[in-house]
């Protein structure tokens, strides 16, 4: 207590101490006044201006976010994380985002020649930083799915998972390794554990497409919606319009499709799956000389095998043979260049053999890549091989998995229910005389996209109209894998 009352009786007692504070106080407020005056009146001191993004910023932080990035802001990205790296050798995370970088940008262009150079950045980060180096695992599982390579792209992403079970970017690319791999329970497992740890536009797209896999057409449309809305770039927004606008073709709905093509490529002129999609949109709208142009742009800049193969038939459907046959030969020229960058386009060059070239050598390839990936497009397309190659009871087996799913085919199958899977179940059905069953599988795949192929669609018609009106009396034909 005494203590307490020194303070007060040595301020009473001390006026002169009082009005020398308080002149001090006084002088300081004003001296600064006068200061802040000089510098509002200085010009050279005035706040600076923000600092302008390092260069490649917009694509670290859609790299970062597992995003889609546009391709000069990638470009950005890898030439300062290459100048970085000429004088810091023993950086893992540049080395890992440089990786990622790489994957990237050879994936939106469609040249593998950018996968091997990831694959030495992402080794190279693991070198530095062999261990708790989740970037450089989960940038291995990324290649893996960019190379289609899904077994090695569980096994990177389990592992960096394992690293950091809370790092939610690594959950899609697990999602599309099992996906690939036709492990579609443990995908819907995974995309219920990425939902619980984040939300927003990404997560959504990845919804989507598991929802797309298990023939959930409507939630899918509907996730890809709301992730367009959310979306954060231009990169980013056109690249869920381009799924949006997948998904409307798939439906048959033309208009649509092409609303959503043509807005992703207005928002990213590098968007060219968005341009390859225009093209079959066109086609299927009697606009033949402007989908050949949006093919032939999509090729140039992004010579995709799948495109040339999309190409290749529109000009055989225009009984242009000659044209047709170069789009068929660079097909194969790409799918040799994919191997030398270890990338995996079997599936592609499968689909093209049985249609266009030896079945039985579609048939060879195609069992290779069932043995190694079960998804479901590799079912369909099996199954097809099969069917081209006269083995037609095998072939309904894989047919029935790629449409039914687990309810029909067993663990491997997603269940689409897409126009193509269920003309050619049709085709097989109808060839084992199961005419109910073929009848029923044309008519659905007419009513899911009447324009699906330039080439199958007319033929589903033919096929429809040559097996007639079901019979009044009978017995029903069972659907179904044969015992």
């Amino acid at each position: 207590m005494e203590n307490q009352q020194e303070g007060p009786r040595r301020e009473q007692s001390s006026p002169k101490g009082r009005f020398r504070t308080r002149r001090v106080v006084l002088a300081s407020v004003a001296g600064g006044a006068v200061l802040g005056g000089v510098l509002v009146l200085l010009p050279w001191e005035r706040p600076a201006e923000p600092a302008p993004p390092s260069p490649g910023a917009p694509a670290m932080a859609a790299v970062n976010a597992g995003v889609p990035a546009a391709l000069p802001d990638l470009a950005e990205l890898i030439d300062e994380r290459e100048k970085r790296l000429r004088t810091r050798p023993r950086d893992a995370r540049s080395w890992a985002v440089l990786g990622a970088a790489y994957v990237e940008q050879g994936r939106r262009l469609a040249d593998p020649a950018y996968y091997p150079r990831a694959e030495k950045a992402l080794r190279r980060s693991l070198e530095v930083r062999p261990k708790g180096n989740t970037r450089a695992l989960a940038g291995l599982a990324a290649l893996a799915n960019a190379r289609r390579d899904f077994p090695a792209a569980r096994r990177w992403g389990e592992a960096a998972l394992k690293l950091e079970p809370r790092r939610w970017t690594t959950y899609p690319l697990l999602i599309d390794a099992y996906t690939g791999l036709g492990e579609h329970a443990a995908a819907k497992r995974t995309l219920d554990r990425l939902t619980e740890l984040r939300s927003g536009p990404a997560v959504l797209a990845r919804a989507a497409a598991v929802y797309r896999e298990r023939g959930w057409r409507e939630d899918a449309a509907a996730s890809l919606a709301d992730a367009a809305a959310g979306a954060r770039t231009p990169a980013e927004r056109a690249a869920y319009l381009e799924q949006a606008g997948q998904l409307a073709w798939e439906r048959g709905d033309l208009e649509d499709a092409l609303r959503h093509f043509q807005e992703a490529v207005r928002l990213d002129p590098d968007q060219r799956a968005a341009q390859a999609g225009q093209g079959r949109a066109l086609a299927a709208l009697g606009r033949t000389t402007e989908a050949l142009n949006a093919y032939r742009v999509a090729l140039t800049k992004q010579p995709c095998p799948r495109y040339a193969l999309e190409l290749g038939e529109l000009y055989e459907s225009l009984g242009m043979p000659e044209a047709a046959r170069v789009q068929y030969d660079l097909l194969r020229e790409r799918v040799r260049g994919a191997a030398a960058g270890g990338a995996d386009e079997e599936l592609v060059l499968g689909q093209f053999e049985a249609d266009h070239g030896d079945p039985r050598d579609a048939v060879r390839r195609l069992r290779a890549e069932w043995r190694r990936q079960p998804g479901t497009e590799v079912a369909d397309a099996l199954g097809w091989a099969l069917h081209r190659a006269g083995r037609h009871e095998e072939a309904l087996r894989f047919a029935v998995r790629a449409t039914e799913g687990e309810h029909g085919g067993g663990e491997h199958g997603g269940g689409v229910r897409g126009a193509a899977y269920a003309y050619h179940r049709g085709m097989i059905e109808r060839q084992l005389e199961r005419y109910g069953a073929a009848r029923r599988r044309l008519a659905e795949a007419l009513r899911i996209n009447p324009h699906f192929s330039p080439l199958h669609a007319p033929a589903a018609r033919a096929a429809l109209e040559a097996l007639g009106e079901p019979p009044d009396e009978g017995v029903p034909e069972m659907d179904g894998e044969p015992g």
